[in-house]
């Protein structure tokens, strides 16, 4: 049964979401030295190793259904190894920073891919609303790279938009298949079989055992293994059976100020009017999206229609 949130819960999302609001800083110091594939594999190795401690220790069962692994390798293409790929590359000359501000913009991909799979998540007038004015931000930061910055700089805008879609397809997925599973579960497996995946593209395409390792290096795989990809699905899972997903969508609130104010710290990243514009859009769509009011249904897929009994 959902709680209501205590003290403690407000605080563990706190420092959830300053785990996950600060990984794009630390992408950002690791594509310094380390290529894309060689990065991500790290960081899922360490955070597998991490999660899969934690199963051990707990004794998690696993799941018997042979279905249930071809869902979770699914989940790992679209959870992590498509979005951690794309987000990783772009971070090569797009700044930490925007790179947090336009996954922040999830949840507007949710509603949208909600509605079309899931009867029980229709789109409202409230909804659509928050669609337009979240999208509107996201454009108003997009569009003066478009118009003035280079190729690459372009190209890493866009891979941000995309891995923001496919994290917003995974988020369904993982609702409509996922349902009745311990969390811990997918969370392992999902990064057990990304970081199989991630390997071999690394020893194809870059040559991970001749890297140059350095201090930030280290640093960088260490905090995204242990935060970013170990302890923050342990808090993230323990949100979400605690007080529920929508007080645990929450976090998209937190994560653009926290990337904003990391890149600034890390990296000296100034963030002009514009952005700040962008962003304040990109919450309040968000804002809307979770709001209580303007709930006259749009759009929804129809109920499933109950199986006769004999």
């Amino acid at each position: 049964m959902i709680a209501r949130p205590t003290q403690r819960d407000w605080l563990t999302l706190l420092v959830l979401a300053l785990m996950w609001g600060t990984s794009y800083a630390f992408i950002k110091l690791g594509v310094q030295t380390l290529p894309t594939f060689t990065l991500i594999a790290t960081r899922l190795f360490i955070g597998f190793v991490f999660l899969a401690t934690v199963v051990a220790v707990a004794r998690e069962p696993l799941p018997r259904n042979p279905r249930i692994y071809m869902h979770l390798l699914v989940m790992a293409v679209v959870n992590i190894v498509i979005p951690f790929t794309l987000i990783t590359t772009a971070e090569r000359s797009v700044d930490s920073a925007i790179a947090a501000i336009i996954n922040g913009a999830t949840p507007l991909v949710v509603i949208v891919v909600a509605a079309l799979v899931l009867h029980d998540e229709p789109i409202t007038l409230g909804r659509l609303l928050g669609l337009l004015v979240g999208y509107a931000g996201v454009i108003i930061i997009v569009s003066p790279g478009l118009a003035t910055s280079t190729g690459s700089e372009i190209s890493g805008e866009l891979a941000l938009v995309g891995s923001t879609i496919s994290y917003g397809i995974g988020a369904v997925y993982s609702r409509r298949n996922m349902r009745g599973l311990r969390p811990m579960i997918p969370a392992v497996f999902q990064v057990g079989f990304a970081f199989v995946m991630v390997s071999a593209l690394a020893l194809i395409n870059e040559h991970p055992f001749a890297v140059a390792w350095n201090g930030d290096a280290l640093l960088a795989v260490a905090w995204l293994g242990v935060f970013g990809s170990g302890a923050a699905y342990l808090l993230n899972f323990r949100l979400l059976s605690r007080i529920g997903a929508t007080r645990t969508s929450i976090l998209a609130y937190f994560l653009p100020v926290i990337g904003i104010v990391s890149g600034a710290l890390m990296f000296q990243e100034k963030i002009d009017p514009v952005v700040l514009a962008g962003t304040a859009l990109v919450l309040g769509g968000i804002a809307l999206v979770n709001g209580r009011f303007l709930q006259r249904q749009l759009y929804g897929r129809r109920a499933p229609e109950p199986k006769p009994t004999a």
